[in-house]
C-alpha cells in the first residue's frame, strides 16, 4: 500500500479578491478586472496535498496542472489585501511557471511548501523577498 494523501488545503481564492474587484468594476476601466475575478471565483480551484499542488482554473475549469514537489525550484509570493490573500509563483526545474492567484492564508501555504521542496529549492525561497 502507498503513502495517504493528506490534503492541507483544498477551495478557490479568496472571496476578498472578488469584492475588490467588483467594487472597482463600478468603473469602465475596472470592468475587466471584475471579469477576470468572476471567472477565478466560479471555476480556479486549488488542492495542495501532502505529495502534489493541483490547480484547476481557465474557461469552465476545464485547464487542470498538477505537479509535485520535487519539481519546484523556486517559490515567490505577493501579499494581496491586506495581508489577507496573495498570490504566489512557483518555478519549475524546466523554467516553467505555475500562478496561483488570490490564494487564501497564502503564508502558511507557502510554508507547508517549502517544507516540502528539495533543500536547493528552500535556500531560493528563502533568498527571494517581496
Amino acid at each position: 500500500m502507498g503513502i495517504r494523501e493528506e490534503v492541507f488545503y483544498e477551495g478557490g481564492p479568496h472571496v476578498g479578491d472578488l469584492i475588490i474587484n467588483i467594487l472597482i468594476g463600478f468603473t469602465l476601466v475596472g470592468l475587466p478586472l471584475t471579469f477576470g475575478a468572476v471567472i477565478r471565483a466560479i471555476w480556479l480551484r486549488f488542492r495542495i496535498t501532502s505529495r502534489r499542488i493541483s490547480v484547476t482554473g481557465g474557461w469552465r475549469g476545464n485547464d487542470r496542472t498538477e505537479i509535485i514537489y520535487k519539481e519546484v525550484a523556486s517559490i515567490v509570493t505577493v501579499p494581496r489585501g491586506l495581508g489577507l490573500w496573495g498570490d504566489m509563483v512557483l518555478t519549475l526545474t524546466d523554467g516553467s511557471r505555475l500562478e496561483m492567484r488570490s490564494l487564501p492564508n497564502f503564508r502558511e501555504v507557502s510554508a507547508y511548501i517549502q517544507e516540502r521542496i528539495p533543500t536547493k529549492a528552500q535556500e531560493a525561497a528563502r533568498s527571494v523577498k517581496v
